[in-house]
């Protein structure tokens, strides 16, 4: 499958980039050692195989995944083989005690790169996941980087994402409190992040989907007004790595928009999908209408599917990368934009951290109470409620 069709381009968005600074890549990283945390995700297997690919000193990697970090280790040994260095996996919760002690007995890494997040929008529907998350992107990040700052790490890099700009939904507000914290921090170690378009065909995604309902051989349902940027997974892993490695104190890396990254919607990109695996979309009138048309279509090459207009809690109407009082760098590299941060100290943090504590402790807590949290970190945020979440919808 072309992913780079499918997604309406030709080139890859970075190779421009990338092949100019290769080399230093290359002596950088065979001479450093590197902690890769969700290295078992999407994104961080992309991450975790472009260092790879270029022999480091030490690399390894940690995810509450077993069974996709058995899939990272056969891809990697398939693809690239072995390496001098010392490579090893750790199927390990950052949050747990069993971590802590991992980095006691050798916590010592020139880079640690943290990819692990919970990124779904459904995941804010209900107070106790909606705490998890706040857990996993905030607090586990906080906690990996005041542990890199006392083992003396050189740099720290955690992805954030485009919905940290303006954020409209809870996911993308904890990432954005989530930079706060790691800018806070950022008088005692140097960090840097990445904000990113759509990673196409990544675990958990619309477009990943595709390939389940094919497989399971179920109707094909996308909104057809909700228009995103798509990179691939490699891209995401070279961004990701280029912000680790080149970004300054304070950096926020992000895909420079141009004719080569463009909008496009989940329902066309549904077409085009089909069309290459031999099928003509057909568009049903409801839900009942697809899932009974899947029973004969597939036989006249007619894949049935349901294009419907988004109308879900915290769909943003459009992809933004920064926001007008950031300051932009468009100069330094071909394809890669970067927001420039100057210290900062948020003294809205403290608050959260005690608020948060305080719910803990109590034992219980309403969505409510969290987003009127959010709303006081971020007076800016334009969380709305719908009462619909995309568990609803087929």
């Amino acid at each position: 499958m072309n992913i780079l069709e499918l997604i309406g381009r030709r080139n890859q968005l970075f190779s421009q980039d990338v092949e100019k600074y290769n080399e230093e890549l290359i002596n950088i990283i065979s001479q450093s050692s590197f902690l890769v945390l969700g290295g078992a995700g999407s994104i961080g297997q992309a991450v975790t195989k472009e260092i790879f690919k270029r022999k480091p000193k030490k690399l390894h990697v940690v995810d509450i995944s077993e069974n996709n970090m058995v899939e990272l280790v056969r891809d990697i040994r398939s693809s690239f083989g072995y390496i001098d260095g010392d490579f090893k996996t750790f199927a390990l919760d950052i949050g747990s005690k069993e971590y802590d002690a991992f980095i006691e007995s050798d916590g010592n890494f020139d880079y640690v790169l943290n990819l692990s997040a919970l990124k779904h929008v459904r995941s804010e529907k209900d107070p106790f996941t909606l705490m998890r998350m706040i857990d996993v992107n905030i607090f586990n990040t906080d906690k990996t980087l005041l542990q890199s700052i006392e083992y003396g790490t050189k740099k720290y890099f955690c992805v954030s994402t485009d919905k940290a700009a303006n954020p409209v939904n809870m996911m993308g507000a904890s990432k954005r409190i989530m930079e706060m914290f790691i800018m806070r921090s950022s008088k005692d170690i140097t960090i840097s992040t990445a904000r990113f378009a759509n990673v196409a065909f990544s675990d958990g995604s619309l477009l990943h989907g595709f390939n389940q309902r094919i497989l399971k051989r179920q109707p094909i349902v996308a909104p057809h007004d909700v228009k995103r940027y798509f990179v691939t997974p490699q891209e995401s892993g070279e961004l990701c790595l280029m912000s680790c490695i080149f970004g300054e104190n304070r950096d926020i890396f992000f895909p420079k928009l141009s004719e080569s990254l463009h909008l496009i919607s989940f329902a066309d990109i549904a077409v085009r999908y089909l069309k290459e695996r031999g099928f003509e979309a057909y568009q049903c009138e409801n839900e009942d209408e697809a899932r009974e048309l899947i029973d004969t279509l597939p036989e006249q090459k007619k894949w049935p599917c349901l294009f419907t207009a988004s109308d879900t809690t915290g769909e943003k109407d459009y992809e933004e990368f920064y926001t007008d009082n950031e300051t932009i760098d468009l100069d330094k590299f071909s394809n890669l934009g970067i927001i420039k941060n100057q210290y900062n100290v948020f003294t809205e943090l403290a608050l959260f951290e005690n608020e948060i504590k305080r719910m803990r402790e109590k034992g219980s807590w309403s969505k409510d109470e969290i987003v009127e949290l959010f709303f006081k970190m971020i007076p800016d945020f334009a969380h709305k409620e719908t009462g619909k979440y995309l568990d609803s919808k087929m």
